[in-house]
């Protein structure tokens, strides 16, 4: 049998409650960008990554015919140089509002909205009580890591994404409706609100740090933005439901998506095309049983790529952000 058609060639493989890919499922719909998705549990196994042969442990990844994109920044920027502006696809980004949207990334990634938010879960929630997610956790952010950990770190946590708030509050202080002062919303809104939001829909803030009385402006923005995308989902096309064995038949039969390669001779690295290298985030879950292992394809200031063979033969590049991304040479005999 045939293996079912991905819209746009384009598999969105994500478990529901990720935030992140939350954020990427905001933008398809934002957009109006046709796509399949392929559910993943939302711990480990997922043995649709083994069958296209990806260690890469995080979610979402997006498979785009046979190229296969990490980290939900690499997507988004992907899914930008794809799809140009057009009256079907309506633009998100512009000039002038990618630089804010850049900043919010950093902001809500790098600078701490998101990994002190991860901190300020109740200790009672029913996960912390799993041992199987705690023993997930682990294996993601060390064996360091316990629920009695978790706990002992939560007024501090509280205390960080309290300041979080107070930044975010103060970006309407001026009454602008969205943070780059457009008429609707840009993918600066989208870089920065999806963490609030998970922040106040998913992790059940202590009210009397974080509501609507005291951040006004912030769950404004929010209700806002989710009309927004509520609208939006109304008029783009709904997501093509693929079970596990046919997004991995459909992506496995699929073309290569991209056709050009190539290396930066002049990149600080100095790796060559070609050179057996390993490949893993910085930022989590980058111990060595989730480092994937290939052929360099690419290397650019921006993006890396690998070329690996799924456990069936087939040939499939890996795409990766070089931002928080490891790229390395790997020894002959640890491809073995």
């Amino acid at each position: 049998m045939a293996a079912q058609a991905a819209p746009n060639g384009i598999i969105l493989f994500h478990y529901p409650q990720s935030p992140y890919g939350r954020r990427v499922r905001w933008y398809l719909a934002l957009r109006g960008i046709a796509y399949a998705e392929c559910i993943q549990p939302w711990i480990l196994p997922r043995p649709d990554m083994e069958a296209l042969g990806v260690r890469y442990r995080r979610s979402p990844v997006m498979a785009i015919g046979r190229d296969i994109y990490l980290d939900s920044r690499m997507i988004l920027r992907k899914l930008e140089e794809l799809f140009p502006s057009s009256t079907e696809h309506p633009a998100l980004s512009s000039k002038e509002t990618e630089g804010m949207a850049a900043l919010l990334n950093k902001f809500v990634v790098d600078a701490g909205v998101f990994s002190k938010a991860v901190g300020i879960m109740r200790p009672d929630r029913a996960a912390l009580q799993d041992p199987t997610f705690v023993k997930d956790r682990q294996s993601f952010i060390g064996k360091g890591w316990s629920p009695t950990a978790a706990a002992n770190a939560r007024p501090e946590n509280i205390a960080h994404v309290r300041q979080c708030f107070d930044i975010a509050e103060s970006l309407f202080a001026d009454g602008r409706s969205w943070v780059a002062s457009t008429p609707k919303p840009s993918l600066a809104d989208l870089e920065g609100v999806w963490a609030f939001d998970w922040i106040i829909s998913d992790l059940e803030p202590p009210p009397e740090y974080f509501s609507e009385a005291i951040y006004p402006r912030v769950y404004d923005w929010r209700k806002r933005f989710k009309e927004s995308v509520k609208t939006a989902r109304i008029r783009a096309p709904k997501p093509v439901a693929l079970k596990g064995q046919d997004a991995v038949k459909a992506t496995l039969t699929a073309g290569s998506s991209d056709q050009t390669p190539g290396v930066d001779l002049g990149d600080p690295l100095g790796l060559e095309e070609g050179r057996l290298v390993e490949l893993y985030p910085t930022d989590g879950g980058g111990s060595a049983p989730f480092k994937d292992q290939g052929r360099l394809w690419r290397l650019d200031k921006n993006e890396v790529a690998i070329s690996i063979q799924a456990p069936s033969g087939e040939e499939v590049r890996i795409h990766a952000p070089r931002w928080h991304f490891r790229v390395k040479k790997t020894p002959v005999r640890s491809m073995l």
